[in-house]
């Protein structure tokens, strides 16, 4: 599904000199630098994606849905360094880490409390998500065309529209899931390229060589501590992705050429495993700078206050912040409370229940009855398309035995399958809790676009198959943009007729 050439053949290999095989060096080569059509590329539809969220921003200027509470979190953050209740002049009791309140935070500093400044840190994360998920599909598919398709698609989606529109804390999330996840290709590229300069000296693929520190491992790792800085279900990735560090590097001893490819890796597997979850964990922890600062966090002196204790003894800090920990996840796993809006993981693939940020009836739009309205609605004709993708997807894994196809459905499922563990329960849950899984989704179309589009080093440019594929695949993409134009009034808050607004409500009831 790739086009282009993979990688150059060497001199000392077509020469027949050679010391690695020319199937195991295509298998351990990376796909080499960006190209300056890629950087084209990937400027272009982040550039898209950047002028259309940037367009009246500042409207409305009331805080949307959930900003009533961020924004203002965000404010109290920079003002003492926790959160604050100002009716009482106290500390507030929340249940987020802070990370992604001192984001929106970075914005209210620059350019003040006002709707433009609680948003625009949400857009440029939400654009640097699309600017990596381009980067980490050229690494992935090795084609500029996919990785632009990939970009794209993200850029006109309506839930990352809004949502990167919006102070709420999902959008940091996803951004700090999308840096993990391109370490981790990145860690992958760099893995197998030591594995092939070993083999090129002569290495015995047996004995275990030292393949050099893992910098982009570490990165990976750092990224999501600070994923979890913002939102706890970010912990699924970092299980999700220990787990992929082992199966990367079984494969790439394998391709390399080892016998005992699979016990030489799990014991440095399971040490990476732990290496990773204790990097994310000091991560987040440093994340709570701000609480540990401060003597007026909720719970920060919990222990010696309980206990009648004059002061806090050296390790009472950790011990409150695990207190804290404890109410704050019987509050997520107790949370129960309706609300129009709530909807269960399998209805958010169909668009079952978006959830409503803004309305108002009284507007101006030159005729009787109007209407404003800010719906957090993905795009209906690429989430549509969601479903059959991963279905397609799983076919193509295994059919084709690619690692790829692989890595990008379970990085799509661990956004989305962890919540069905809640419904038991009747937990409160919303839509938006599926944006983590979004970029990983539009990787998944992006991979069955290419299948159908066909080979580049197996068919010829003019081939009819190649031919068919490209137009199919072009028609849909401008058929998710043309959607997307359509449903544009009430992703931005428009002044609409009535009329309307009621025919962009496709599902009737479901969608108001």
């Amino acid at each position: 599904m790739t086009s282009g050439v993979l990688t150059e053949t060497s001199k000392a290999e077509t020469a027949g000199t050679d010391p690695v095989p020319g199937i195991v060096r295509r298998r351990l080569a990376g796909p080499g630098r960006f190209t300056p059509h890629f950087w084209l590329t990937a400027i272009l539809v982040t550039g898209i994606g950047l002028v259309l969220r940037l367009v009246n921003l500042a409207h409305p200027k009331e805080p949307i849905f959930d900003e009533v509470y961020y924004a203002n979190e965000a404010w109290d953050l920079l003002q003492h360094g926790v959160e604050w209740n100002p009716e009482d002049n106290t500390p507030q009791y929340v249940v987020h880490p802070p990370l992604g309140k001192w984001m929106i935070a970075l914005g209210e500093q620059l350019f003040g409390y006002n709707s433009f400044g609680w948003r625009i840190m949400a857009v440029l994360t939400g654009m640097a998500t699309v600017l990596l998920i381009t980067m980490a599909a050229w690494r992935l598919f090795r084609s500029t065309i996919l990785a632009g398709t990939a970009g794209l698609l993200i850029s006109l989606d309506g839930m990352h529209f809004v949502l990167s529109r919006a102070a709420l804390l999902d959008t940091f999330l996803m951004f700090w899931i999308v840096v993990a996840f391109h370490f981790l290709v990145l860690d992958r590229e760099q893995r197998r390229t030591r594995w092939l300069h070993l083999l090129e000296t002569g290495a015995d693929p047996d004995r275990r060589p030292t393949l050099g520190p893992p910098y982009h491992r570490i990165a990976c790792a750092v990224a999501l501590g600070l994923a979890c800085g913002v939102k706890w279900s970010a912990l699924w990735y970092v299980i999700l992705f220990a787990i992929a560090v082992l199966v990367f590097d079984m494969s790439a001893r394998r391709s390399a050429g080892a016998r005992h490819w699979i016990t030489d890796s799990i014991p440095e597997g399971i040490g990476w495993a732990a290496a990773i979850a204790g990097i994310a964990l000091l991560t987040y922890l440093g994340t709570w700078w701000g609480w540990f600062a401060s003597d007026d966090g909720y719970f920060r002196h919990w222990y010696a206050e309980t206990n009648g204790l004059p002061h806090d003894r050296l390790i009472d800090p950790l011990v409150n912040l695990w207190h804290y920990h404890q109410e704050a996840y019987k509050f997520h796993t107790t949370l129960d409370k309706g609300h129009p809006s709530q909807s269960w993981p399998w209805q958010w693939l169909l668009l079952g229940r978006p959830v409503v940020f803004h309305w108002n009836t009284t507007v101006p739009c030159g005729a009787s009855s109007c209407a404003s309205e800010i719906l957090l609605l993905g795009t209906p004709l690429l989430w549509w398309s969601f479903l059959p993708a991963l279905v397609a997807l799983g076919w193509l894994a295994v059919a084709r035995r690619d690692g790829r196809a692989w890595l990008i459905m379970a990085c799509a499922l661990a956004g989305i399958l962890p919540w069905f563990q809640n419904m038991p329960e009747h937990r409160t849950m919303f839509y938006f809790y599926a944006l983590p899984a979004e970029p990983f989704l539009v990787l998944a179309v992006a991979y069955v676009l290419g299948a159908v589009i066909g080979p580049a080093r197996h068919l010829r440019p003019d081939s009819d198959q190649r031919l068919v594929g490209s137009i199919i695949a072009g028609a849909y993409v401008l058929l998710v943009a043309a959607c997307f134009a359509y449903f544009y009034p009430i992703y931005s808050g428009m002044d609409i007729t009535y009329t309307e607004w009621f025919s962009r409500m496709w599902l009737g009831s479901r969608w108001i």
